[in-house]
């Protein structure tokens, strides 16, 4: 059983029902821990106190903010929760907006919304009426020490909700100044279209994976067995000063790697109907 990030009811209009958040994806790294070099031994993480020099207890420990230097206010876990506002039980449906008015830079993390076995028809509902409509939920909730605006938008198997960073949480300060390219040629733009043209195709998650996650496992098990570690070659790369060249030279390659792909699909193709019709 996956394990609850989040439970209450959710709420449109005069329609409420229970509901649980869980978890719809995760960052995978490989982990390291943290040894001592002499003896690899496991190293502990102590919470120490500077002032009296010496190690603390986690019951020793309280939650303070600094309003000044060195001048803090301590907040105890019971008064966070008195203050909590009513998003932290309840979920409502402020207001219904089409996906394509977001920016995706908004999105932070997604979650899967299931409802309660015993409750799941008006689930069901708001399920259909957003496929339908082709509307999605804006909606605000309270978890992880914060509260959230979220989008809750239909699956193919049921609801999906994505916590959206607030506008003040965007750094609009560090966006790149983008500088004038001057006139662009023509033949350059319609060359840049037909090489995003060639590379167009459907997305198809499950052919990505994590080429730097398998490269340090495969360096462990190197490491573990002996053998030498093997560097791996990076590309060599320079700014482009022959605009023009660059493209007709990356629509070939594209061209070709294209072609090659297609003629292999079609040997596939070929060679499983024939094993068909051998069968």
């Amino acid at each position: 059983m996956p394990a609850t990030v989040w439970k209450g009811y959710l709420t449109f209009g005069l329609v409420s029902f229970p509901i649980r958040l869980y978890a719809a994806a995760r960052p995978e790294p490989v982990h390291f821990h943290l040894l001592h070099k002499k003896d690899l031994s496991r190293v502990k993480e102590v919470m120490y106190c500077a002032r009296e020099d010496k190690p603390l207890d986690r019951s020793e420990i309280v939650k303070g903010y600094e309003y000044e230097k060195d001048e803090y206010v301590v907040i105890e876990p019971e008064e966070l929760e008195k203050i909590a506002p009513p998003t932290a039980t309840v979920m409502e449906i402020l207001q219904f907006v089409r996906m394509s008015e977001i920016d995706p830079i908004f999105f932070e993390t997604s979650y899967y919304v299931a409802p309660e076995e015993a409750v799941s028809r008006p689930y069901a509902l708001l399920l259909d009426a957003m496929k339908e409509t082709q509307y999605d939920g804006l909606a605000k909730v309270t978890m992880h020490g914060r509260e959230h605006i979220v989008i809750l938008r239909p699956s193919e198997k049921g609801i999906v909700l994505h916590t959206m960073y607030f506008v003040d949480e965007l750094h609009e300060e560090k966006k790149a100044e983008v500088p004038s390219p001057g006139k662009v040629a023509k033949k350059e733009v319609d060359l840049a279209k037909k090489l995003i043209e060639t590379l167009a195709a459907p997305f198809k998650p499950e052919q990505f994976h994590d080429e730097y996650k398998e490269n340090v496992e495969k360096l462990i098990e190197s490491k573990r067995k002996g053998r030498k570690v093997v560097p791996i070659r990076q590309p060599k790369t320079s700014p482009v000063t022959d605009l023009m060249t660059a493209l007709q030279q990356s629509l070939a390659k594209t061209g070709a790697k294209s072609a090659a792909t297609k003629t292999h699909a079609s040997t596939k193709k070929t060679a499983k109907k024939q094993r068909a019709s051998v069968a």
